[in-house]
């Protein structure tokens, strides 16, 4: 094989690397694993075609890629992922000036049905925090985490990424999506076992080790063993279903919309960039809109002088 044609060959891998390494600064871990998963897709489907330099890609190989992985049953909601990886992609190659247009752009948004993960109730929810334990510094470290998910509506990342610093009496500060730092309120349930689980965390943390949350080992506690542990602590409990971080978030956000209709504070709270995403995560009772609406708007109030046979 010539050098030419090696350093082509070559060519595709490398540009992706620069891609990923530059998304690297700004996106959350399990973004870039995602993105990094889309695009390994999309250069294997490349290079299937002999296709080795993203100097080639274009809009009819980004519909065929997109309409294969469709072809093959992913999702819809994987598919829009896989679209939004390659037009980041082509964003790159274009400011990079590997590419005159991002062909990408041209191909619409895959519909998604809206997914509404199902919230635990707060009967199951206080029996599953309010179960006890058996004190060691595992299980204090367990409902720790349990309390924290549910009291401050963290993702897994979040959540996963805290350190000692990082809390403190009433607050918590998090890295949201994007490298977008904000603070939410801990309340007293969490703080409380916050609390016990730093009078202990010594006798597991590694000398110098920053994360909140540690392992046995002393390290900091990865994505995978947190999802673990909660489903482990939800079974023992005897809670009837799976649980999983994204569905204390989700049940954090649905009973604080519950009790305060305050969409805009559960924006603020969960760290969305756009109201639309909230929106997502929550269904609003009918009836209370309906009330509100008729105690309200200037055109429903009736006058007091209204009556029904009017």
């Amino acid at each position: 094989m010539t050098a030419p044609r090696r350093m082509a060959e070559g060519a595709l891998r490398q540009q992706l690397g620069a891609c990923l390494e530059r998304l690297s600064r700004s996106a959350s871990p399990a973004t870039l694993s995602a993105y990094r998963r889309d695009l390994e897709a999309l250069a294997e489907f490349l290079e299937a075609r002999d296709i080795h330099d993203a100097a080639r890609l274009e809009l009819s190989l980004v519909r065929r890629f997109l309409g294969a992985e469709r072809s093959r049953g992913l999702a819809p909601r994987s598919l829009a992922r896989r679209r939004a990886a390659v037009s980041h992609f082509g964003a790159f190659l274009v400011n990079t000036g590997v590419l005159g247009h991002n062909p990408a752009e041209l191909v619409p948004t895959p519909r998604q049905g809206a997914h509404l993960p199902k919230p635990l109730d707060a009967d199951q929810l206080a029996r599953l925090l309010d179960t006890p334990h058996d004190g060691s510094p595992l299980a204090l470290r367990d409902q720790a985490m349990l309390e924290l998910f549910y009291s401050s509506g963290l993702r897994l990342a979040e959540l996963a990424g805290l350190d000692l610093g990082d809390v403190t009496s009433r607050r918590v500060r998090v890295m949201g999506k994007g490298s977008k730092p904000r603070q939410v309120p801990v309340g007293r349930s969490a703080r409380r076992a916050l609390e016990a689980w730093l009078a202990v965390r010594g006798t597991l943390a590694g000398d110098g080790e920053a994360a909140l949350f540690v392992g046995r080992g002393g390290s900091r506690l990865g994505h995978r063993a947190i999802q673990k542990r909660l489903a482990e602590v939800a079974r023992q409990r005897g809670l009837p279903e799976h649980l999983h971080p994204h569905r204390l978030r989700h049940s954090f956000a649905s009973h604080l919309l519950e009790s305060s209709q305050d969409l805009r504070a559960v924006q603020e709270l969960l760290g969305h960039a756009n109201l639309s995403t909230t929106q997502v995560y929550t269904k609003l009772d009918w009836q209370h809109l309906a009330a509100s609406y008729d105690a309200a708007h200037p055109r429903a109030r009736r006058r007091r002088d209204d009556s029904p046979g009017t």
